[in-house]
């Protein structure tokens, strides 16, 4: 089921927006054309990644707090603290909207 999170112009380009879908609380990340959903909590230490810092050139984002960095694409850790990955969300671009799909 596809949900729709907003119109790509509500998203910045580079950077973390949070937002709140069907009782749960997403980081979505646009970098040019490309959109990268996650849940927005560190697996580390329960901290919203919306928060980070957005890597472009390694397309990952950095959690705030101890800087642990994942992968936009797959939700895998890159660096400790982190060791578990933060579940991502397959997402898709209709008539100027943003749609995340839950599975």
């Amino acid at each position: 089921m596809s949900i729709d999170i907003g119109a790509i112009a509500d998203f910045t380009n580079d950077e973390a927006t949070k937002v709140s879908v069907e009782g749960r609380t997403l980081v979505v990340v646009r970098i040019q054309n490309d959109f990268y959903v996650l849940d927005d909590r560190c697996s580390h230490e329960d901290f919203p990644l919306s928060e980070g810092t957005v890597d472009v050139a390694s397309c990952e984002i950095e959690c705030a707090r101890h800087g642990a960095m994942f992968s936009l694409v797959d939700g895998s850790p890159h660096s400790f603290p982190a060791t578990k990955a933060v579940r991502t969300y397959k997402v898709e671009t209709k008539n100027d909207r943003v749609e995340v799909t839950f599975s």
